[in-house]
């Protein structure tokens, strides 16, 4: 938004070269950033700027395109836009409206433009890597693939099922074993897709949840990670009654770190124990746990790290000192002591939670579709299907309709308007 060094405003459509003309007084040479003096339909001058024509349909919507480069002061940004709205047969777009033409026009795919809206949104180097992979279209491209890999088991049922008796089509006994073992194969792949971690881990952040019994040093360790005073921390038993939640980026990974309520089976009063539950259940739903007990009492989880906090305080005692022997690290957060080594076991926690180098991530829209095909194309051994020729082909059939979804051919009018009005109004 303005101010700004240049502020680019975009006409889209049939009137771009009508809107670029009025303004410029020419039409320069499509592709070819050209200097122009612009001025309002009196005549009087509006800004010296740069314009750009793109003639479609190879243009960002797949329509006639005219850019102005402007310099970026609010009232240079008004009055062209006040000169471009007194124009017949334009209109101010509506957010996301050019990347909603460029999907309709067919110049990006569905997933393609999932994939630029996170890049918009992404805050971390996780999630801009992640987004440009959507958005550049890998998950387009497999998606691609298996399609085709779908035609051709098509292809095979269709000509066993309508021309067998013709003598130049290629057919054999075991037509439905061969479409059954391709199936099983492609939903294989699939199957691997799926156990990927979701891009939500990355857009949304790992969920680190700091967790152990009052007084255990939680706060203190949640002020220190956060580098403020984001927590109260007292001498008191309970005086942490609900989760406090704050954003932190880890070695450019999003996470979530949330302080709990002391656990304690008894002592605690009614809003207390609230606190406790809603402890337990960010326990649970946690990717990573920070555990600040005794390790004989850390909650089954996955992904635990065991921590001998307040190592400061220890001087000679024992008890202390015998489970420090048992947990990960010792740490002292008032101190700094083991806050290193906190940092890389979280990072390195995290990174086996997030997709490898090249790999993409999907997010639960994808999933789902995704998952909805693999199920049609999984036949269970007995199952009647195994040898219907019919009914196998129809399997393949909703299986594509189901991948068809992920890039956006079939059946997501409504999404759409959720996802496109997200973006800006320059998308």
């Amino acid at each position: 938004m303005p101010p700004a060094a240049i502020a680019v405003v975009r006409v889209s459509g049939p009137q771009a070269a009508a809107a670029l003309q009025r303004l410029a007084g020419r039409l320069p040479a499509p592709r070819h950033a050209s200097l122009a003096e612009l001025k309002d339909g009196h005549g009087a001058p509006l800004d010296r700027a740069l314009v750009l024509w793109f003639p479609g349909p190879a243009t960002a919507t797949g329509e006639d395109l005219a850019e102005l480069h402007l310099h970026g002061g609010r009232a240079v940004v008004a009055a062209v836009e006040g000169a471009l709205g007194a124009m017949p047969g334009l209109r101010r777009a509506e957010a996301g409206e050019f990347t909603r033409r460029a999907f309709l026009s067919g110049r990006i795919d569905l997933a393609e433009a999932e994939g630029l809206a996170d890049l918009l949104a992404a805050e971390t180097e996780s999630q801009r890597v992640q987004a440009l992979g959507l958005a550049s279209g890998h998950v387009s491209r497999a998606v691609e693939s298996w399609q085709e890999r779908l035609l051709g088991l098509m292809a095979g049922a269709e000509a066993e099922l309508n021309f067998a008796d013709e003598d130049d089509v290629d057919v054999y006994d075991g037509a439905a074993q061969r479409l059954i073992e391709g199936m099983g194969a492609l939903a294989e792949e699939l199957g691997e897709w799926l156990a990927r971690p979701a891009a939500e881990v990355i857009a949304d952040g790992v969920s680190v949840v700091i967790a152990g019994p009052p007084n255990a040093g939680k706060s203190t360790l949640i002020n220190a990670l956060a580098q403020r005073e984001l927590a109260i921390v007292s001498p008191f038993e309970g005086t942490t009654r609900d989760v406090i939640e704050t954003p932190l980026a880890l070695d450019g990974i999003a996470m979530r770190f949330s302080d709990t309520a002391g656990l304690r089976a008894e002592g605690a009063d009614d809003i207390e124990a609230i606190g406790i539950d809603r402890a337990k259940a960010a326990v649970e739903a946690a990717d990573i746990l920070l555990w600040l007990g005794e390790p004989k009492a850390v909650p089954a989880h996955p992904r635990a790290i065991l921590i001998a906090a307040q190592a400061d305080k220890w001087a000679g005692d024992a008890a202390s000192e015998a489970a420090s022997a048992r947990c990960d690290l010792i740490l002292s957060a008032a101190t700094g002591e083991g806050m290193g080594q906190l940092h890389a076991a979280i990072v390195e926690m995290a990174r086996t939670l997030l997709p490898r180098e090249g790999e993409a991530a999907l997010r639960h829209r994808q999933r789902t579709a995704l998952a909805e095909a693999k199920q049609w194309l999984t036949i269970e051994a007995g199952a009647r299907e195994a040898g219907d020729l019919i009914l196998l082909a129809e399997r393949l059939r909703l299986a594509s309709v189901a991948l068809d979804r992920i890039t956006g051919r079939a059946g997501v009018e409504d999404m759409l308007d959720a996802l496109f009005s997200g973006f800006c109004i320059g998308k």
